[in-house]
């Protein structure tokens, strides 16, 4: 038999073989991706680390939706960003101690961690050797091979003690930005035909400037670091549920190490659905300026929108890229913090009107979305929404949107690992999944 007709035989073979009838889901009171059937997700764990709130229950157990709101080891967001805006100062290692500790540092633990993650920004000679040799034009690729790799070079990579726990994810939290910076550059080289530049960390710079520094030399400006680093604050921790968090924690129940447990959270952000969805935004944001004639005029973009969501216009898919969420109703806050931070940078950057534009998809959009459901549940702008554009206006090419997501959520992965190891009554992740084949006669080869 052909090899390739082989291949194509086995494929064909998956459409009756894979086949499950969704009405089995509710028969066998199965939750549908860890779903209930109102929406809400399965609880399967408890946690100190992060809380996500975006709906509350009536005294019939119904949801109501709420203003979204999410906190970081009990403390709002808001009230960890705005002193931060306030003040003018960067903050993502300030969130990195909280998170990781359970405790806001004081000045002197605070000073003393920066210099702790400074130190541990540089990469070893071998992995920048390594990076520069892999093949590939995703980041996300690389990152989870180099994170991998960091297992060859941990002189006690399986020890799940919590001194060793907190030193590995200090120099993962560290070292992430440099991998980034680097594998992107060798990228640029490779790829685009492009000129190398491999410029190591510089002492006294905050993560976020450190990374800029890596990536644009000085081509930027302060407040493109200051909204760099609050990116990183609102994109690290998401609670235990989010896709790649709960994957962390799933490996990290079997006593796997470390960089096993990350490289697979890599792999669970890297798809479209999840980290990869901020590329949908913008380029579906490019696409609107184009299709749009005049930016303020509301019945030309809901008609646009109309056809989108009737899958007859742009990818035809039905989507409207950033709008929606799987918690958050009325409102996400992360997105809240980031549309504030997308007007101030525009202002900066001389592109207020395509923010103003971008402010009005988000408005119609919803609307347009809640009409197509028959304004059965509320929707809001999530994350994705406006974290693209302000990548663009910083001057972040879109290979490294995702990569910067690991780059912030590294934190709470690591946090979620150290607590999953770590409290009371642990027990490996194991759930169950029924099978509705029923049991075959076996027939032996002759008579096949």
């Amino acid at each position: 038999m052909n090899k390739e007709y082989l291949i194509y035989k086995l494929s064909d073979e998956v459409k009756n073989s894979c086949k499950i009838d969704k009405d089995a889901f509710s028969k066998f009171n199965v939750k549908r991706g860890l779903r209930n059937e109102d929406g809400s997700g399965v609880l399967v764990g408890l946690t100190n680390i992060g809380n996500v709130v975006g709906y509350e229950r009536d005294e019939n157990g119904k949801l109501k939706p709420t203003e979204g709101k999410l906190y970081y080891r009990g403390y709002e967001l808001d009230d960890l960003v705005t002193p931060l805006l306030k003040e003018k100062r960067f903050g993502f290692e300030e969130v990195a101690f909280l998170l990781l500790s359970g405790q806001l540092p004081d000045k002197e633990e605070l000073e003393a961690f920066k210099e702790l993650l400074n130190d541990n920004m540089p990469l070893d000679h071998r992995t920048i050797t390594h990076i520069i040799e892999l093949e590939g034009s995703n980041i996300m690729n690389i990152l989870a091979r180099c994170v991998l790799e960091m297992y060859t070079f941990d002189p006690n990579p399986d020890d799940i003690s919590r001194d060793n726990l907190m030193r590995q994810s200090v120099e993962l939290i560290a070292k992430f930005p440099t991998i980034i910076a680097y594998a992107y550059n060798i990228y640029r080289h490779s790829v685009q035909g492009r000129s190398l530049h491999i410029r190591h960390p510089r002492e006294n710079l905050s993560i976020a400037e450190n990374f800029l520094y890596m990536m644009k030399h000085e081509n930027y400006s302060e407040l493109d670091a200051r909204m760099l680093d609050l990116l990183l604050i609102i994109q690290a921790e998401h609670g235990g549920g989010n896709n790649s968090t709960f994957t962390v924690r799933v490996t990290s129940s079997t006593r796997t190490d470390t960089y096993s447990s990350i490289a697979a959270g890599i792999g669970s952000l890297k798809g479209p659905l999840h980290g990869g969805a901020n590329i949908k935004v913008i380029n579906m944001f490019h696409h609107l300026k184009e299709a749009i004639k005049d930016w303020t005029n509301i019945n030309e973009l809901d008609i646009y929108l109309k056809r989108m969501l009737n899958k007859e216009a742009y990818d035809k898919t039905g989507l409207i890229y950033g709008i929606g969420h799987a918690v958050y109703t009325l409102s996400d806050p992360r997105a809240v913090e980031l549309k504030r931070l997308a007007g101030e940078l525009a202002k900066e950057k001389g592109r207020e009107d395509e923010y103003n534009f971008l402010k009005l998809i988000e408005q119609e959009g919803i609307k347009c979305l809640q009409e197509h459901r028959g304004g059965s549940k509320p929707a809001c702008a999530n994350l994705d929404f406006y974290s693209g554009f302000i990548y663009e206006m910083i001057g972040l090419p879109q290979e490294i949107y995702t990569p910067i997501f690991a780059m912030a959520r590294i934190v709470g992965w690591t946090a979620h690992r150290i607590e999953e190891l770590n409290f009371e009554g642990r027990r490996i992740i194991r759930p169950a999944y029924k099978n509705i084949l029923g049991e075959l006669d076996y027939t032996p080869l002759g008579e096949r």
